[in-house]
């Protein structure tokens, strides 16, 4: 039986998302814009938790003031109607030609100071809705052309723009945190920032690190070669892990944006075991959302919008269940073992032993045994299948 999704779960969904209207570079819309207060009140019958969305998902580029307030007041009534949360906002520096060349990197300065006063403007709308994190994307922050951008000086101006954002919020007393969100290619040809990775390296050079993160997703590390769960455990590790986007990939192509756990299951189910438990053998957890960024086909209908959210949710929960069941299963318990997980998280170095001391130790070097030890299975397929074997019900 599919598991019911309730608010405990913690889904939000982007209304970039259930409103895409199935345009893309090759074929026109194939359904008609959804109304935002409309969005709000199907995904609270569906059980989810919260809404987030970009500035332009909400309100015209070209809206005047008027238009701008009424429509934030038509949304706001309709989340205090459901107690439905905004736990993140974001902004479009994308989709205006204005952008072509970036938003807080674009070589026109005026370009620059644009984005910088649109992303302000919205950071005051987040904390008016109570949003706890602010998302940046940066899908326009690159080139084509390696003649064409001065990468150091972007990487300057991209530091002078999150600097300028921490320092609104702490004088402003906004209890938000910003979070990037890397991605490697598509839009532009190279983005700034284009994994997990570079992104907290990045971070590491600003002002107030402590106030930002990242929102890494599925399909943006998938599309490098790279591992989901991997990377999301070293955010984990590090304290970055701020908000998460989850959807799914089939291999390194296009950003597909799928349904959550519709393309690598088992790097899912890895996932998720993260997500709620730290891992085989514990660890850090997540704790915020869980939040679906994804597209609905554009095949379908509006009842396939609906379809497919409830489809994330209900991915996510059985995802869950089979992870638990991994977890307490005893066989599994021993192939840990069996395996060593466990041991990694023992210090190599004894308690207040340094390289000294390790130097004077020949049962680790002199008197070690290395053959033996190469010569040991760890007994790693065995433990993969049992994770299999739970993952598709047969245990």
């Amino acid at each position: 039986m599919t598991p019911t999704p309730t608010k405990a779960d913690r889904f939000s969904f982007g209304l970039w998302t259930i409103g895409w209207t199935g345009r893309d570079p090759f074929g026109d819309a194939t359904r008609q814009p959804l109304d935002a207060v409309e969005a709000v009140h199907r995904l609270n019958e569906l059980g989810a938790y919260g809404i987030t969305f970009h500035d332009n998902d909400l309100i015209p580029f070209d809206a005047t003031t008027g238009e701008r307030d009424a429509q934030i007041a038509r949304f706001r009534q309709a989340v205090d109607e459901t107690g439905l949360a905004v736990p993140m906002i974001t902004t479009n520096l994308f989709t205006h030609p204005v952008f072509k060349d970036g938003g807080f990197t674009s070589n026109d300065r005026s370009v620059r100071r644009f984005a910088l006063r649109k992303v302000l403007r919205n950071v005051e709308l987040a904390a008016e809705l109570g949003a706890e994190t602010y998302v940046v994307w940066g899908g326009r922050e690159g080139s084509e052309y390696d003649s064409a951008k001065d990468v150091q000086a972007a990487l300057e101006r991209y530091r002078e723009a999150m600097n300028t954002l921490t320092e609104f919020v702490t004088d402003r007393g906004y209890p938000i945190r910003f979070a990037i969100e890397p991605k490697p290619n598509e839009p532009r040809g190279d983005i700034l920032l284009p994994t997990l990775g570079h992104a907290m390296a990045f971070i590491t050079e600003l002002d107030q690190p402590d106030l930002v993160g990242i929102n890494p997703e599925v399909g943006h590390e998938q599309m490098a070669g790279l591992n989901y769960a991997h990377g999301v455990a070293q955010a984990l590790w590090q304290g970055k892990l701020f908000h998460i986007d989850l959807n799914s990939q089939r291999g390194i192509k296009f950003d597909q944006d799928l349904v959550f756990g519709h393309g690598d299951l088992m790097n899912a189910f890895s996932l998720v075991d993260l997500l709620e438990f730290g891992g085989p053998n514990g660890g850090p957890s997540y704790t915020g959302p869980r939040h679906f960024d994804y597209k609905p086909s554009r095949t379908e209908s509006y009842d396939g919008v609906w379809d497919s959210v409830k489809a994330n949710m209900s991915m996510y929960l059985m995802l869950k269940e089979r992870a638990t069941s991994f977890r307490n299963d005893p066989e599994v318990q021993q192939a840990l073992l069996d395996a060593k997980v466990a041991e990694l998280s023992e210090p190599t170095l004894n308690p207040g032993e340094g390289y000294a001391e390790l130097m004077k130790d020949a049962s680790s070097f002199e008197d070690y045994d290395a053959d033996a030890a190469g010569a040991q299975g760890y007994g790693f397929v065995r433990l993969n299948q049992l994770a299999l074997e739970h993952l598709l019900g047969a245990r």
